[in-house]
């Protein structure tokens, strides 16, 4: 998305949310999602996630899967839930644990894509382009 990340017909910005334990790497997603033209929440667990996905409208949720007080498999069933706000929004496991088996997993949880750290740009704004298109929970991209 060369003129920044649009909704698909909508006219504007794409707003992800980030979900981190991690300082910096929170940091580092938030700018190469800003670079894309996205605009970015960031919090660090997944119960403010869940609470983030209760109060604001997301395009994309980068959820890293390993992180204390709720993990991002527990966090993306509680924002799955029938009837809640961000239920169908597309959630991007991001995550060093790069196991066999590991992406069935998060995508099992709910997840629709999966990234592993270490990333690259490209691999987030692919994931960026794709919540342009409807989310199907548990397909790969």
């Amino acid at each position: 998305m060369q003129d920044g990340a649009q909704s698909a017909g909508a006219g504007r910005r794409l707003k992800a949310l980030v979900v981190d334990d991690n300082d910096v790497n929170r940091m580092l997603i938030a700018a190469m999602l800003k670079g894309v033209g996205c605009d970015v929440d960031l919090v660090e667990n997944g119960q403010k996630a869940v609470d983030a996905a209760a109060a604001a409208d997301y395009d994309v949720i980068f959820m890293d899967v390993s992180m204390p007080v709720m993990d991002g498999m527990e966090a993306t069933r509680h924002i799955r839930a029938p009837g809640a706000r961000n239920a169908r929004t597309r959630i991007v496991a991001v995550t060093a644990h790069a196991m066999v088996g590991d992406k069935e997993r998060f995508l099992a949880s709910g997840m629709d894509s999966y990234i592993s750290k270490p990333f690259r740009k490209t691999e987030l704004q692919a994931a960026v382009e794709a919540a342009g298109k409807p989310a199907t929970a548990g397909t790969s991209d």
